[in-house]
């Protein structure tokens, strides 16, 4: 299962709106098939496995990290049905669906045609995998990450908006593998102007199409050659509202750039609002990279799933230096934001602080 689970994390990124999923074929003690879903629309990673594995299939174990699908809704053909036909005897599953339409029933399909079936090995490892495809098919809206580089202070640029590079080369490769594992990268319009970020990814893509870029631009005030409209090397979504000039809206959308108009209250974006298209897009995974007031907004509305503080042995100090999180602070120490399962790694001379809200 540890190298399923191995596999099943290289399609992190480029399998939504699937799920991650690594699949072995082990027989008398030896590996004789294994392979991973690499993209929506290709094989199954128990197909690619099959196949591999081809007549040492029969009477082998099949060790898989998702429950195999039984539906027909979707593009590739059912995965229980390639099973029964390969002669497999018996399956190990290290997590159920949660997709209502396999929930149990690829379970109990193979057990009604006599495959021995246990479910839960690797099970903690398979829940952090599938976090993002859960969240979508479970609530309707992407797993919300929310990245933060900052100094130990808490400061995240200067008073004059300078903040190239607070973290050491290693943070940023992290950043990168983070941005080749989302299907999403979001950023606010002063984060837009201030560095002219391209939003793309560098390293730690295997394939499949680039993360969607996303720019909060309630007002319509990106200019026409930042590098998130001209950079072809992936596509770009402008949110906004009806404060944004219709002329504007034009221009982007002659240059192909796609602009979602939402609801704005006290005129901002509506957090429940986007995530939920996102959602019907096909997005599992959002990675915000906001300034201080996107920061703000997206937790102040109980948007982020999971926080990644990523802080330099460096202060800045200052009150007019940009802090992590804007808007207003709470009265009271009760009203911080608690979170759960804090880990702390050294990355470089870094340090990475990781929680969840839920």
């Amino acid at each position: 299962m540890a190298q399923a689970l191995r596999l099943a994390a290289r399609g992190l990124g480029t399998t939504s709106p699937n799920p991650p999923v690594g699949a072995v074929i082990v027989r008398r003690g030896r590996v004789v098939g294994a392979g991973f879903h690499r993209r929506a629309g290709g094989p199954h990673a128990e197909a690619v496995a099959l196949r591999r594995a081809g007549q040492r299939a029969r009477g082998a174990t099949l060790y898989v990290t998702l429950e195999p699908c039984c539906h027909l809704d979707k593009r590739t053909p059912p995965c229980v049905p390639i099973i029964l036909a390969s002669g497999i005897t018996r399956t190990v599953i290290a997590a159920r669906d949660p997709n209502p339409k396999v929930l149990g029933r690829g379970v109990t399909a193979l057990r009604r045609a006599g495959i021995r079936v246990e479910v839960g090995v690797g099970h903690g490892e398979a829940h952090r995998l599938l976090e993002p495809y859960r969240t979508r098919v479970t609530t309707g809206r992407p797993f919300v990450t929310l990245k933060v580089a900052a100094t130990l202070d808490g400061k995240i640029a200067t008073a004059k908006g300078e903040s190239r590079w607070i973290t050491g080369p290693a943070a940023r490769k992290a950043v990168h593998r983070l941005r080749a594992q989302s299907d999403a990268v979001l950023v606010g319009i002063g984060t837009v102007l201030t560095d002219d970020p391209s939003l793309t990814v560098r390293t730690g893509r295997t394939g499949g199409r680039a993360p969607l870029r996303i720019v909060l631009d309630p007002s319509l005030r990106i200019p026409l050659r930042a590098k998130v409209l001209t950079d072809a090397e992936a596509p770009t979504l402008i949110v906004t509202t009806k404060a944004g000039s219709a002329g504007k809206r034009a221009a982007l959308t002659r240059r192909g750039i796609e602009v979602l108009m939402l609801p704005a209250p006290r005129g901002r974006v509506a957090w429940t609002t986007l995530l939920r298209d996102l959602g019907r897009r096909g997005v599992s995974s959002l990675l915000i990279e906001g300034g201080a007031e996107v920061n703000a907004s997206a937790l102040r509305e109980r948007a982020v799933d999971r926080v990644l503080f990523f802080l330099a042995p460096t202060i800045l100090g200052g009150r007019d230096a940009v802090s992590a999180i804007g808007g207003p602070s709470p009265p009271r120490l009760a009203h911080a934001m608690a979170l759960k399962g804090v880990t702390v790694t050294r990355i470089g001379p870094d340090i990475l602080v990781e929680g969840r809200f839920r």
